[in-house]
């Protein structure tokens, strides 16, 4: 995917992107960081074509993807979002909404590569468990593996994880950090993550401020540089880590 010259604004209000450029090759993960309206999900949501550039264009192989349907291009994105869509059925059903010609065998080959498979067969009747209204019966956590487990079962080409870590317990996040890998394997990934321990494994993490990539780097580059990727990764660690010892201090 190529940005090339992109710019973008809303129907009112100043431009978001101006003159954006950037090159994602397949098998990268592109982690966004930086302050809120700083313009991380305009660059998804361009990516994905919810919104298409005012001025400049977006190339997928070569070719501007205004000239392709949007039917090709939404058939190859995958995404997890904050807030993860589970409908009344069971945990098959959810999972197979991803590829609904997906046999059974490979239903359960996705649940296992997202570490989704060992919780799946604690329940009262495994895949064939209803999972409620809106999956009231799971965990946070676990509505999040399904809905990985979903997304992968897709075989996406491009995979857009949006916050998908932000509200669920530590213990979920490191299932999920486990299975990431699988997910993000071979395909173009973006990343948008409060929590920075997500992305500390991204090819590239871009730092996001008033619609321009202000730093640019992995996790390591970007920690000697000491600049501002520094100053929020370390900010967020310390608060963890209080926020942590009170907890064990008020058990």
């Amino acid at each position: 995917i190529e940005f090339r010259n992109v710019s973008f604004r809303y129907a009112s209000g100043p431009p978001v992107l101006t003159d954006f450029n950037l090159t994602v090759r397949a098998g990268e993960t592109i982690a966004l960081v930086g302050p809120s309206g700083g313009g991380k999900s305009t660059i998804v949501s361009l990516a994905c074509r919810f919104y298409e550039p005012t001025a400049g264009s977006i190339l997928i192989n070569g070719v501007d993807y205004r000239e392709r349907s949007l039917g090709w291009l939404q058939s190859q994105l995958g995404m997890v979002l904050q807030t993860p869509h589970l409908f009344k059925g069971t945990v098959r059903e959810n999972i197979r909404y991803g590829r609904l010609d997906a046999t059974d065998a490979e239903v359960e080959a996705a649940a296992r590569r997202v570490n989704a498979h060992e919780f799946i067969s604690r329940m009262e009747t495994g895949y064939d468990t209803p999972v409620g209204e809106g999956g009231n019966r799971l965990s946070s956590g676990e509505r999040q593996l399904l809905s990985f487990a979903r997304a992968l079962l897709a075989e996406p080409q491009i995979f857009i994880m949006d916050e998908a870590t932000s509200s669920i317990d530590t213990e979920a996040e490191q299932l999920i950090q486990q299975g990431l890998e699988a997910i993000f394997a071979g395909r173009i990934s973006f990343v948008i993550a409060h929590r920075l321990s997500t992305i500390r494994r991204a090819d590239r993490i871009l730092v996001i401020t008033g619609g321009r990539i202000e730093e640019c780097g992995t996790h390591a580059e970007l920690i000697r540089r000491r600049g501002h990727y520094h100053e929020l990764y370390t900010s967020q660690f310390w608060r963890e880590r209080e926020e942590a010892v009170l907890e064990q201090s008020g058990a």
